[in-house]
């Protein structure tokens, strides 16, 4: 559940990327301000880094209720479906001695819209393959479809 991604979604329904647009400085800078305040990666990474000085000055306790409220949508989600599919496969095969490989089968399109393809190699063998506009996303689309699979031999 912790992610750039989740604090991304959780800042753009507070409208942390507003209020810093609202507080961006006179030109030439305000322009930039209010791109990167429209950016996911750069909201989120404002959420994130807010969370952790609030944690610091107050403590957890302090903060713990308004934290729970922001996040609750994800907290619940994260208990009904697969959020970190990597992290669900690597320990549901580790354990089993089986070894875990990703492999990028592909990079296309220009740098600022790529599309990759990767696979998810357990013991040496492709057990599931995904896209996405970044690595990351194509690895976590491999390994919920790998998960999948071994789901279905399970019920089998």
């Amino acid at each position: 559940m912790v992610s750039r991604a989740t604090c991304a979604e959780v800042a753009q329904e507070l409208g942390i990327g507003a209020r810093l647009a609202a507080r961006a400085p006179e030109e030439p800078a305000r322009e930039e301000v209010e791109r990167l305040a429209q950016t996911p990666s750069v909201i989120g990474a404002v959420l994130e880094a807010a969370l952790g000085a609030l944690f610091l000055e107050h403590g957890f306790a302090a903060i713990e209720r308004a934290v729970v409220e922001a996040f609750s949508r994800h907290i619940e989600q994260s208990v009904t479906e697969r959020v970190d599919p990597k992290t669900e496969l690597q320990e549901l095969l580790f354990p089993r001695g089986h070894q875990l490989a990703y492999a990028e089968i592909s990079a296309e399109g220009p740098s600022h819209d790529r599309r990759f393809t990767c696979a998810v190699l357990v013991d040496g063998e492709e057990l599931g393959r995904g896209e996405g506009r970044t690595k990351k996303a194509a690895e976590q689309e491999a390994a919920r479809e790998a998960l999948a699979k071994l789901d279905a031999a399970e019920e089998t």
